[in-house]
């Protein structure tokens, strides 16, 4: 069968949870497993293809350019921001679409995770013990603790209810209103931060929203606070981050993003006592995985369909 589609960047991990009932989905599909190709590479891979399921490359204008036959591209992300120039694909007519709520709950998940950590400092004893160095460092209960969550789409409703479970009190604020029916109560944003032992930020990265933590809303938060971030790094202004930090406005992060990633060893968080980084690994589970291949060979059917019908 002639090749209709390509997944051209399929890591290993998720290949080995690609079944025969998936790629039965899409008859012809052809999946490259391995490191990302290059922009050349890619460009020849795509060539004659109407549609492609992306998980890493960078859609940018030249590769558009270099693909006059794409009609639509599947990305296996929520955040697609980051991943793609929006414009370029919007001046060339081309169908971008993402993965919605695949991992909700895995991303809350860790998010409460990365608090734990803030509130208990796991990871520091874990790194002295392993050093040789024994000391017992005094952590905070979460429970009767303030978390405001900032951002209420999936993953945000999920970090409410996990707070909410933790006999947490739960402010939240998002620029649609807070639903009722959420165990949470709404606050504008600087009355939250005001209020918050723990600020968890669950937005996705649009114009509005970038840098929308500068140093100045960062100074708004109560002193000592824990501020975790599993969305989108450039939220957050780095160098009013690493000030915060090292004067104690901000007394721990817990971060899963970074502008650069990799995280450059040279980056000033890597030194800092009072951060725990993890590797953009949030949405990271075996079912999050499996969500994000069944809705994405899903997705990329329905493209094909739509394609071949007009024509």
């Amino acid at each position: 069968m002639a090749k209709r589609a390509i997944f051209p960047d399929c890591p290993p991990d998720l290949a080995a949870s690609i079944t025969d009932a998936l790629h039965a989905r899409v008859p012809g599909v052809e999946v490259r497993v391995g490191d990302p190709p290059s922009l050349d590479e890619t460009a020849a891979l795509l060539q004659g293809c109407k549609a492609a399921m992306l998980y890493a490359v960078y859609v940018s204008d030249e590769l558009l350019a270099a693909c006059p036959d794409l009609e639509s591209i599947i990305y296996l992300s929520t955040g697609i921001e980051t991943h793609a120039d929006l414009a370029a694909v919007e001046r060339r007519g081309i169908r971008l679409r993402r993965m919605p709520s695949y991992a909700d709950r895995a991303v809350a998940e860790h998010a409460a995770a990365l608090m734990f950590d803030a509130a208990r400092r796991v990871t520091a004893m874990d790194r002295d013990l392993r050093a040789g160095i024994w000391k017992q460092v005094m952590g905070l209960e979460l429970g009767d603790r303030t978390l405001g969550v900032v951002g209420l789409g999936g993953i945000g409703r999920e970090m409410v209810r996990i707070g909410q479970g933790l006999g947490m009190r739960v402010l939240a604020w998002t620029r649609s209103g807070v639903p009722d029916d959420l165990p949470c109560e709404a606050r504008e944003l600087d009355a939250l931060l005001a209020e918050s032992d723990v600020v968890s930020l669950h937005l996705a990265l649009r114009p509005e929203t970038r840098g929308l933590f500068d140093a100045a809303r960062l100074g708004r938060m109560k002193p000592g606070a824990i501020l975790i971030n599993t969305a989108r790094s450039q939220i957050v202004d780095a160098q009013a981050l690493v000030a915060a930090l090292n004067s104690g406005q901000i007394g721990h992060a817990g971060l899963d993003v970074f502008d650069t990633e990799p995280l450059p060893e040279d980056d000033p968080l890597i030194v800092l006592p009072n951060v725990t980084l993890t590797t953009h690994a949030a949405w990271y589970t075996r079912e999050a995985g499996d969500r994000l291949l069944d809705l994405g060979f899903g997705i990329l059917d329905e493209e094909l369909r739509r394609i071949e019908t007009q024509g």
